[in-house]
């Protein structure tokens, strides 16, 4: 959720518009002159009609002007991924027009306006919080661990009698100390306000998570331990621990969760809550109550172990009373059972304003070939964000090659997107692109777009380099792989004329990654600034997790108490024309797609 208050943030360069002139009036019509012998005067001379290649221009300033004033729009709505997307599309129009835009001041003059207008937007934004990426919101637990509670009795005597009439498949009690986290979180602003977010995101996630909970046999409500985890925040990462995900796995000890350079499953919403279930009815097989199960989650079954054996007592809030817990374990069951108690009864505690995000619908398609998420943008006509925002497990723009992966598309895509691949040879998915032919397009046009030859690009379309576009709905475009080096070394030295999206787009990473790990916003870059184009081995992720662990829960959530073992693993390319993409549009039955709830 957003929280900027934006709306009083002016552009420092604010859009040019383009006016027309107004019509002239029309005289009133004069009687015929009479026949002089005089000359008559010249006819005035037509102004000049503009060339293609200025219509072309004005065009594309038009557009790029209409993508910068909705970005605009969206800045000032606070919607700022959105913001983003539209000015990034500004920048990326003229980038990427085929004209040389040093060599037209008209085209110079709007690049430095943008990116400027740009900028001074982004520099507003950062004063207020990351930028234009959305912030990482804190959790309640986050908010809640360095507060002093006072236990209000008239909340404890209610939530008391109220506990008879919720229905929970988990054992509820009320005492001081959840009375106390239901307290913080009815009666403080930021209290209420923080679960309320996580309630609100919990809509997305809830009937999928729901669903494999009946699936692995555990208590529905443990569905509340994502609010102290993440606050249901699929790409959370603890700066401290490196724990991520909504469930918070470590980056290591068996979970069934695959983490390679490729892919990162903890970030995988479907696949960590089962991995997670799995845990919890491990948890609680060996430890026998769901409290101590929790508890386990936050500090270790080793060590819940061995306080049950130092004091003789199986009970959470005898170890609590006690002192044989940490006290962000003696916390965590409290707030959990707190916003348990809250979401069975919103109303009664003042949320009565919860509005569940809609639940994330996408469809599955399992490959086992390397492809570019910008192909699948090109293909499905679907912006590179959406497609990571609904892959969050991807640490690359691009699949594992050589292995099972469920790729999530939007729903309702899966048809088109299988169409549609086949008519790019699998071995060239990772770098090769779609094109959806535009009125104006030209081979030539287009493979200067692309950085391609005019040769190639008819070569890969089965067409002659002086061959007409006119009638072709799409074609395919043979763009080089970029050159293979260490992913975690690399480092390019900025030349005259880069910006930060060329040269994203050169190495085939986001924007986002680059600015991120070169510790740099906006697009413009210096020549001969070296720049890391992979990730920096030193790099730490940025935190969204509230607790700093001690040493000991670090430890033992890698899984000291023998974890459940890791789940079982998962389970011709051919060249055609570009008529072929235009006119035999015959719908083909997606190989392995699934409809699912959530990515």
């Amino acid at each position: 959720m957003l929280a900027m208050p934006l709306a009083g943030c002016a552009p420092t360069n604010p859009p040019r518009t383009q006016t027309g002139q107004k019509p002239q009036a029309t005289a009133p019509a004069l009687p015929p002159a009479p026949e002089v012998t005089a000359p008559q005067a010249a006819a005035p001379v037509a102004p000049p009609q503009p060339t293609a290649e200025q219509k072309r221009v004005a065009q594309l300033i038009q557009q790029v002007e209409a993508a910068y004033k909705a970005g605009d729009a969206d800045y000032r709505k606070g919607q700022l991924p959105q913001a983003k997307t539209e000015f990034d599309r500004a920048v990326d129009l003229l980038l990427t027009s085929g004209i040389d835009i040093k060599s037209d001041p008209q085209l110079e003059d709007e690049f430095d306006h943008i990116v400027d207008a740009v900028n001074g937007l982004e520099m507003d934004a950062l004063k207020q919080g990351n930028g234009f990426e959305p912030k990482v919101e804190e959790t309640p637990a986050d908010v809640a661990s360095d507060v002093t509670f006072t236990v209000d009795p008239n909340i404890l005597a209610k939530a008391k009698s109220e506990l008879g009439s919720i229905k929970s498949d988990l054992p509820l009690m009320v005492n001081d100390y959840v009375a106390s986290y239901i307290n913080f979180f009815a009666n403080t602003l930021r209290g209420h306000n923080t679960l309320l977010h996580s309630f609100e995101r919990a809509g997305r996630y809830r009937a999928m998570i729901q669903r494999v909970m009946s699936e692995e046999g555990v208590p529905q409500d443990l569905i509340y331990l994502a609010v102290a985890e993440s606050g249901f925040q699929p790409r959370a990462v603890n700066r401290r621990s490196r724990a991520g995900g909504m469930w918070q796995f470590m980056p290591h000890g068996e979970y069934g969760l695959t983490r390679n350079t490729y892919v990162d499953e903890r970030f995988d919403p479907e696949k960590s809550t089962r991995a997670y279930a799995r845990y919890m009815k491990y948890l609680y097989d060996q430890l026998g109550d769901w409290y101590l199960a929790m508890a386990a989650y936050d500090w270790g079954a080793g060590n819940i172990q061995r306080a049950v054996e130092k004091t003789g007592y199986a009970d959470f809030w005898q170890l609590y009373k006690r002192n044989n817990l940490p006290g962000e374990t003696k916390n965590y069951v409290p707030e959990i059972l707190a916003a348990i108690i809250i979401a069975n009864n919103p109303q009664q505690y003042g949320f009565d304003d919860v509005t569940l995000d809609p639940p994330v619908l996408t469809d599955t398609v399992t490959i086992n070939y390397a492809i570019d998420l910008r192909l699948v943008s090109d293909l499905l006509d679907t912006p590179v964000d959406e497609l990571m925002a609904l892959n969050p497990d991807m640490l690359r723009m691009q699949t594992p090659p050589d292995t099972s992966f469920d790729l999530h598309l939007p729903a309702g895509t899966a048809t088109l997107f299988e169409d549609r691949i086949a008519e790019i040879p699998e071995a060239k998915r990772e770098s090769w692109r779609y094109h959806r032919v535009a009125p104006d397009d030209t081979l030539e046009s287009v493979a200067r777009t692309y950085h391609v030859s005019v040769a190639d690009l008819a070569a890969a379309n089965d067409m002659s380099a002086s061959e007409s576009l006119q009638g072709i709905e799409a074609v395919v475009v043979p763009v080089p792989p970029a050159a293979a080096s260490s992913r975690r070394t690399l480092l390019y030295t900025a030349r005259r004329g880069d910006t930060l999206i060329t040269i994203a787009d050169r190495f085939g990473v986001s924007l986002e990654q680059l600015r991120r790990w070169n510790q740099m916003t906006g697009v413009k870059v210096e020549p001969g600034r070296r720049l890391h184009v992979a990730e920096p081995a030193h790099l730490v992720q940025a935190s969204a997790r509230r607790r700093r662990p001690t040493a000991t829960a670090a430890k033992n959530r890698t899984g000291e108490a023998d974890p459940p073992k890791k789940a079982a693993s998962r389970s011709a390319s051919t060249k055609k024309t570009s008529a072929s993409v235009a006119k035999s549009r015959v719908a083909k039955k997606p190989a392995q797609a699934t409809k699912s709830s959530s990515p």
